[in-house]
């Protein structure tokens, strides 16, 4: 039998956490590891209990989710733990942080909890939560904030000429479907060659694509 999901789930709405608490605890395959109200207890239980996954709030006291966010899974973190942000903020510079800050992927708090399963399920799995058209939305408002750092030159990439190809279109939004309808092949060498530019590029999942992608300059 496959063990369940392991989940820390910290929000500090007491109302809000006890019922993330109770949906996710009535699932088989899944179980709450531990529950907190701020982003400090978050970071020191996540060490001790090494959940699967953390669901974390935004705005809490003492430390926010972000800096939760950035200390379980942003870069140089030696052990990172997955992190899935729910939050009441849409796509706004709040949400943009927390997943430049390492978090896997966002919900909405008014989501149905059949998202929220589906999410956690998502995250666990090493997969982001941002569908095509949110990552569209994501790096259509905010591409002017994630500035190239490099000339992107092609040539100290450790991607091959088709693999750079695929990481442009990540980066333009394109769902696996899509960059396999665009560059004549199968999804499931697409899915190959996604999983090779993760880590040739030391990258975690889509998000980490996308931002590198326009760090480097490659999209626009």
């Amino acid at each position: 039998m496959t063990a369940p999901i392991r989940v820390l789930v910290c929000d500090d709405q007491m109302l809000v956490r006890t019922g993330l608490v109770t949906i996710i605890d009535a699932q088989p395959d899944l179980e709450v590891a531990g529950e907190c109200g701020d982003g400090r207890t978050a970071v020191d239980l996540a060490g001790r209990l090494r959940p699967d996954v953390v669901v974390m709030d935004v705005r809490m006291p003492v430390l926010d989710g972000i800096e939760a966010t950035r200390l379980l899974a942003g870069a140089g973190v030696p052990h990172p733990v997955k992190v899935l942000v729910v939050t009441t903020f849409n796509l706004d510079e709040y949400v943009y942080e927390a997943l430049r800050a390492g978090a896997s992927g966002f919900l909405l708090k008014d989501a149905p909890p059949s998202q929220l399963l589906h999410g956690i399920r998502t995250v666990a799995m090493g997969a982001a939560l941002l569908d095509p058209e949110v990552t569209r939305q994501l790096v259509g408002r905010y591409a002017a904030r994630i500035r190239p750092v490099e000339d992107g030159a092609p040539r100290d990439l450790p991607l091959t000429p088709r693999e750079l190809e695929v990481l442009r279109l990540i980066a333009d939004g394109l769902s696996n479907s899509e960059i396999a309808a665009a560059l004549l092949i199968s999804q499931e060498t697409v899915k190959t060659f996604v999983s090779r530019i993760l880590a040739k590029l030391g990258l975690r999942d889509r998000v980490q694509a996308v931002v590198y992608a326009y760090r480097r300059g490659l999209a626009t």
